[in-house]
């Protein structure tokens, strides 16, 4: 540590255990590998194990690396806030409004419309899985969209198991850009890289595995029947998903990604004429082995259909007006940037890291934006104001597990990049050279394995990849967004996920029996992208890259 002025200036250090890089990244890398035993071994709840983690990180930094405890806990301050806004602010308002239109029943309108969409089971799982999943993991992410799918198939008649695994593998291509693009806009703040460049790359990847993923999803349902008489319609849906989803993160916004993405796809199914070809009664005997709801054949008015999609219509509208120049630049002028308290870090070469500064984007950021469709809904579907503080103040206590994971999570990840920790693990492993490119997306699947969150998947190895890619001569945007396409791939395994699914659909204490299903497409789709990612680090891909 040295002085400037009065203020403390605490410098990086790569090797502070006996000058040694590899004894160094060992101790340095024990956070994160607590948070891993913890969590995949123990199996402890994920809020304890992160912050377990989060106190390890902190010790690790303050007695090995030599940080000040006050500059430590400063920086988890700011990973904790970072935590609350944006991240947690975007998912509450979003599962707020959700949670309004189940309470006034339009969710339940919304179901039966979809039903009436095709009596073709796997046209039903695209529409219901792939597309409403994309547009539900848009809004809220975090598990809400395998639930309320899984639950949507079953009432339909699919069996709970068929339900389950569809739903988890469906949960795949929009993971990167959930949450009104969370995971994303974390990537992008751990590792100090443009959130556009960012986008741009994870925008050129994901959108290869919604090629792929409406077959899966087909034979998933009906097997080689399945792909031979709706491998049309599946991959239009994937191609128009696949398109939207590029255009959107690379031209548009990252925060419309999955919104645009999920209704390009629902729309090819709706033109293509293959989609409206009624089922052969013996699929649909094959198919639909559990009870179907009885209250699919219910009659709605189409005032009450229309104010059932009024909340997404809402979420879509105000969104694309926050991108018209004028007023993106309107809602920009609130933003405040200003020097966190008792922060003074530089890098091992003496400049000063971006983390000293915080951005407060006030109005312009998507929970905002959600915030005001949210009221918006309330006032079309009938929500008393009084109702709707309720929901809100209800969905919060919902949260409140997950509120304490992602801050502690966040804040692991910030004392590991501010002190250190995560530069000294990226030099070491970027030894493994021109391999990196093959693990860069293993880790990114590994990290959201275990901790269920792309996002917190991207707060862990983030700023990890890109040390290691600036290291070893590769693209550290590429890297980067190789951990998150490479940790959508680990969302279908995680033992969050498995727990939500099986919950959902009554099988509680079955998870063993969904992770055999899906891991082999797991471990396939995510050997697609580690041969994507390799091929854009040399000249036979690399004409994709932005």
């Amino acid at each position: 540590m040295t002085e400037t002025g009065e203020s403390p200036v605490y410098v990086q250090e790569l090797e502070p255990v006996a000058g040694s890089l590899g004894l160094s990244a060992l101790v340095a890398a024990l956070p994160l590998v607590i948070v891993l035993v913890l969590l995949g071994g123990v199996r402890m709840k994920a809020h304890l194990a992160g912050l377990t983690g989060l106190l390890a990180a902190v010790l690790v930094a303050w007695l090995t690396y030599g940080m000040p405890l006050d500059q430590t806990l400063a920086g988890a301050a700011q990973g904790a806030v970072f935590g609350l806004f944006p991240i947690l602010w975007i998912v509450v308002n979003a599962l707020w409004a959700y949670r309004m239109t189940v309470r006034t029943r339009h969710f339940d309108i919304l179901r039966r419309s979809f039903g009436r969409l095709s009596d073709d089971p796997r046209i039903q799982a695209l529409v219901i899985a792939f597309c409403f999943g994309a547009l539900l993991e848009a809004l809220a992410g975090f598990g809400a969209p395998v639930a309320i799918s899984a639950v949507m198939l079953v009432a339909l008649g699919f069996e709970p198991v068929r339900a389950a695994v569809v739903a988890l593998v469906a949960n795949t291509a929009p993971v990167a850009f959930g949450a009104m693009g969370t995971p994303v806009v974390t990537l992008a703040q751990v590792t100090g890289l443009p959130l556009d460049s960012v986008a741009s790359v994870v925008g050129r990847q994901t959108p290869l595995l919604a090629l792929v993923v409406p077959l899966v999803l087909v034979w998933l349902v009906d097997g080689r029947r399945g792909l031979r008489e709706t491998w049309v319609p599946a991959l239009a849906c994937g191609v128009a998903f696949a398109v939207a989803q590029f255009a959107a993160s690379n031209y548009v916004s990252a925060q419309l990604a999955d919104i645009g993405a999920a209704l390009a796809g629902a729309g090819a199914l709706v033109a293509v004429p293959h989609a409206r070809v009624p089922a052969a009664e013996s699929v649909r005997a094959s198919v639909l082995t559990g009870a179907r709801s009885e209250e699919l054949d219910e009659e709605d008015p189409p005032r009450e259909i229309l104010r059932a999609y009024a909340p997404y219509a809402l979420i879509v509208l105000i969104f694309s007006a926050a991108q018209i120049p004028v007023v993106k630049d309107w809602l920009a002028g609130a933003t405040r940037t200003f020097d966190w308290p008792f922060l003074n870090v530089a890098g091992p070469d003496g400049d000063p890291v971006s983390g000293n500064l915080f951005t407060w984007p006030v109005v312009s950021t998507g929970g905002t934006l959600v915030l005001l469709a949210g009221i918006c809904t309330a006032a079309v579907i009938g929500v008393h104001a009084r109702v709707a503080v309720r929901e809100w103040l209800a969905t919060v206590h919902e949260l409140r597990f997950a509120i304490l994971t992602v801050t502690s999570v966040l804040a692991l990840a910030y004392v590991m990049n501010l002190s250190g920790q995560a530069a000294t693990i990226g030099h070491f492993v970027a030894a493994a050279g021109a391999g990196l490119a093959f693990l860069s997306p293993v880790l990114g699947w590994f990290g959201v394995a275990v901790t269920g969150s792309d996002t917190s998947a991207n707060a862990l190895f983030g700023a990890l990849q890109v040390t290691a890619a600036r290291e070893s001569g590769l693209s550290p945007g590429l890297l980067a967004a190789a951990n998150s396409s490479g940790g959508v791939l680990g969302k279908m395994i995680s033992p969050q996920n498995l727990t939500i699914a099986c919950a959902a659909v009554g099988l509680a204490g079955r998870e063993g029996d969904l992770l055999r299903k899906v891991l082999p497409w797991s471990l396939g789709l995510l050997l697609v992208m580690c041969l994507i990612v390799v091929g854009q680090s040399t000249p036979v891909l690399d004409w994709m890259l932005p």
